[in-house]
């Protein structure tokens, strides 16, 4: 799972976290970033801070753990995927899978998952947490495998918030299922644009337009884009979801729960007891 800042080689597996500190302060903006420019902007981010990200929330994620997001609510009791002991030698995508704790989980039940992600460096840490399911470095809008090859597919806050067009990513995905298969993913809430992006209560105070879709860029010295993040309304991930094949059988807005007192970037109890901070789309393929 991999919330945005705002809001295969052999490798060692127990290679040692080294953290690499940016050269510069990169600027934060709003701007036009397209496909391309989001794509390489994205990859190198995850690439820089892969290792700081695992040290600040691998506690939180665990292992093997399977968290839609940073409220905490768990797949062993969201069951949005089906039933655990209906996974048992179902094959799974897990899309932006970071350490892959989501594959890991999976595999613990029985299922064949397969973890990717745009980013070399996180399926370092992949490895270095050990597994024995597949890891695959590639784009979320060009997926290398054959149509119809998994039974379901998952991604908590992976790729999705990251790309220019979602719709590339959601029809490469409905072409890799079978028939009556299901897509569960999770992103930042798109109200949450509208707020700063702070935990205190500073970030209870509409800032922007939610309707404002100009993408949130962090760039270097040159103007080159060293992070992209791209809001789409509610309104814009349903017509996604629609228009890429799928059937929208439900919308989870997580409550946060009284036992996480846990911030994470914007994410908090103060906020989340008010207003919601994760979208979960639950989609089937006919």
């Amino acid at each position: 799972m991999t919330p945005p800042r705002r809001v295969g080689r052999k490798i060692t597996t127990r290679e040692p976290i080294i953290q690499e500190p940016e050269a510069f302060e990169p600027e934060a903006t709003r701007r036009a970033a397209g496909v391309t420019e989001s794509a390489r902007a994205n990859r190198g981010w995850w690439d820089r801070n892969a290792d700081e990200y695992q040290v600040e929330h691998g506690t939180f994620l665990g292992d093997d753990r399977f968290v839609w997001g940073p409220e905490g609510l768990d797949e062993v009791e969201a069951e949005l995927l089906g039933p655990p002991e209906e996974l048992k030698g179902r094959d799974v995508l897990e899309i932006g899978a970071g350490a892959a704790q989501c594959a890991r989980w999976l595999a613990g039940q029985g299922a064949r998952p397969v973890a990717l992600d745009l980013s070399h460096r996180q399926l370092q840490h992949a490895l270095r947490l050990g597994g024995s399911f597949p890891l695959v470095c590639a784009d979320a809008a060009a997926l290398p495998f054959a149509d119809a090859s998994f039974d379901l597919a998952c991604s908590a806050y992976g790729a999705l918030p990251f790309v220019a067009d979602p719709r590339l990513v959601l029809r490469e995905v409905r072409r890799v299922l079978r028939p009556g298969g299901r897509l569960v993913f999770s992103v930042s809430h798109p109200v949450r644009w509208a707020f700063p992006d702070e935990p205190g209560a500073e970030g209870l105070s509409v800032s922007g337009s939610y309707f404002d879709r100009t993408p949130y860029v962090e760039q270097d010295e040159h103007g080159r884009a060293v992070y992209v993040e791209h809001h789409r309304t509610l309104g814009d991930r349903v017509r996604d979801v629609v228009a890429s094949g799928f059937r929208l059988v439900d919308l989870v807005e997580p409550e946060w729960p009284a036992w996480n007192t846990a911030e994470w970037g914007g994410w908090s109890p103060l906020r989340g007891r008010l207003i919601p901070g994760t979208a979960i789309f639950v989609c089937e393929r006919d």
